[in-house]
């Protein structure tokens, strides 16, 4: 692919958008079934639901730019949810678990803020202001996750270190 100007690095990152969130509507069905807490399963089954409406705002961009809604392999997001899902597999305590696979989602958020808003001043730049708009519902959504995360690993943190508490307060009795 040739970046010989704005408009082709714009499309670039848009497919690269495209592919990391058909990434994660797969790979977050198998984190809402491994987390314990309610609140965060739930947290994580309304951000497949958004991101499922994301995935489709970028086909209308798509057809907004006349080009095929196809992506770009996004090896940054592939290398999140890797990172991610080898969390998966380690030994962990329920809540400790809960805890990692915040950090880990949040760290996706971080990467699709940071996209959406590059996305946003490139289709500003470009003219493309009813593209910035719909860009703009997306970024407006992975804020809204990252904050509700935020919130969620208040009380998850505050557990999964009370879970190591507990355990270094029996390991004290033994001795």
């Amino acid at each position: 692919m040739s970046l010989a100007n704005l408009e082709e690095l714009f499309l670039h990152e848009v497919k690269d958008v495209y592919d990391a969130e058909q990434h994660i509507v797969k790979a977050l069905p198998k984190m809402i079934r491994a987390v314990e807490s309610a609140e965060l399963q739930n947290a994580l089954e309304k951000h497949l639901t958004v991101t499922e409406k994301q995935i489709q705002r970028l086909e209308e961009v798509f057809q907004l730019l006349e080009k095929p809604a196809r992506g770009t392999k996004c090896a940054g997001m592939e290398g999140l949810l890797k990172e991610g899902s080898s969390l998966l597999e380690e030994d962990a305590e329920p809540i400790v678990l809960d805890a990692a696979m915040i950090g880990a989602v949040q760290k996706v958020e971080h990467y699709e803020i940071c996209a959406y808003g590059t996305l946003i001043a490139f289709a500003k730049e470009l003219g493309y202001e009813e593209i910035a708009e719909l860009l703009e519902h997306s970024l407006d959504e992975e804020q809204e996750a990252d904050e509700t995360l935020t919130e969620i690993a208040t009380a998850v943190n505050r557990s999964a270190r009370q879970c190591g508490e507990e355990e270094e307060a029996v390991a004290a009795k033994r001795t």
